[in-house]
């Protein structure tokens, strides 16, 4: 098995500072290795002073159950359980409940924290007694599409044993903070000196450079949230604008998206390829359809893009309106005329007003960055291991259990 990782240093109050908080166990929906995002930036922050685990959802083949188990940068794993075809839901839960604890005993995992992405991991994760649980709830999974129709209790269940919620922007705080004592909104941070190099004109990537300009680029998953009919329309309107796309495509067909000539499919790029598409760019898009699956989104790109100097163009996604649309830092429409009025309003724009514009987003984004999220995140973790180990006469797992029982049968149960 591979090497355990050093703890090191943090600051007063962060997660390292606790002696006994030295590994972190994730489980996670998303692949790690698919798009860098959410988990990717925080948890790699983690593990520059824990042992971090990140264990994806199972993939099946053939072959005895088993962990692949394989480093990422600064050490941490990402751990893919392998099962068998042909298991029961049931057994399927039984064989991941025994990887799990072949890892916990193999890796010599002590006191742990585990940080869920997915509620469905429950089933095969509920018997273990971490001395933090935080729920990082980064989007509401029950409205997407082929979501389990059990998400939703599940979910009940996972913050009712979280010691600690954090949620990825205002409107999923506000849906979930009257269910915990412990929520906190930790809205989409920014790398921003990474995407800040966008701003000097580069070679433009192969697949790109043959793409006349003015181009209007969207960098992220196409799937179900994208409004394609606005993009169709967009097309049709100025087949002199070129709509760049960089992104996988999932869950939809593609052979559902628009096929225009002005409209570019370059597919998944690295993040570290990233500035150099966006580079290219005139104008970034967010165009999201308004429905379901949107209606807690707090899109990454919308600070990645204002770091890399690109206006934005955003239907009226609400995290996107508060606080960018209201500051001004990005034009909101909602259908095809919105999007040309405000790409020509962009265009007219002189050099001072858009050195002001920019003066005023990196005033914005120099209050954000996934550093000070982690450091926060770490530190409210930090104060739980710390209030529990003073307070709480019976183990924090026993005691974690109890609510979640009262909770699911709504029975008043006493202290």
């Amino acid at each position: 098995m591979l090497k355990s990782i050093a703890s090191g240093d943090l600051p007063r109050r962060s997660l390292a500072s606790t002696p006994e908080a030295t590994t972190l166990l994730c489980f996670s929906h998303l692949r790690w290795d698919f798009v860098y995002q959410r988990p990717q930036h925080l948890l790699s922050r983690f593990a520059r002073t824990s042992r971090v685990f990140y264990i994806e959802e199972p993939v099946f083949g053939a072959g005895r159950a088993h962990l692949d188990i394989s480093a990422r940068e600064h050490g941490l794993r990402v751990v893919v359980p392998q099962l068998p075809h042909g298991l029961s839901e049931s057994s399927q839960h039984e064989a991941l409940r025994e990887l799990i604890d072949e890892l916990i005993a193999e890796e010599s995992v002590t006191a742990f924290v585990a940080w869920y992405y997915t509620p469905m991991a429950l089933p095969w994760t509920r018997h273990l007694e971490p001395i933090a649980l935080v729920y990082d709830c980064m989007d509401e999974l029950s409205l997407f599409r082929g979501a389990p129709a059990e998400m939703v209790e599940r979910e009940r269940e996972l913050i009712a044993l979280a010691d600690v919620v954090f949620t990825g922007g205002t409107s999923l705080y506000e849906a979930k903070r009257e269910r915990s004592d412990n929520v906190h909104c930790f809205p989409s941070s920014v790398d921003a000196a990474h995407f800040r190099q966008a701003r000097v004109r580069r070679h433009d990537p192969a697949d790109q450079a043959q793409i006349p300009h003015l181009r209007l680029g969207f960098a992220g998953v196409i799937d179900e949230r994208m409004d394609i009919g606005l993009l169709a329309e967009l097309a049709s309107a100025r087949p002199d604008w070129h709509l760049v796309l960089v992104g996988p495509v999932v869950k939809i067909n593609p052979d559902q998206l628009p096929r225009l000539p002005n409209i570019h499919y370059l597919g998944a790029k690295p993040y570290a390829e990233l500035p150099s598409y966006l580079s290219g760019w005139d104008i970034a898009l967010l165009p999201f359809a308004l429905n379901e699956s949107t209606r807690y989104i707090s899109p990454t790109k919308t600070p990645e893009y204002l770091a890399a100097g690109l206006p934005v163009i955003s239907t009226p996604i609400r995290d996107v309106v508060a606080p960018y649309g209201v500051a001004e830092l990005a034009s909101i429409g909602r259908n095809a005329a919105d999007f040309i009025a405000a790409v020509e309003r962009e265009l007219a724009r002189s050099e001072s007003e858009r050195t002001r514009w920019l003066k005023r987003v990196d005033n914005f984004l120099s209050t954000m960055s996934w550093d000070r999220t982690y450091e926060r995140m770490s530190a409210l973790i930090s104060q739980v291991i710390l209030n529990a180990s003073e307070v709480r006469e019976v183990p924090l797992a026993n005691a974690r259990r109890a609510s979640a029982v009262a909770t699911r049968f709504n029975v008043a149960m006493e202290a």
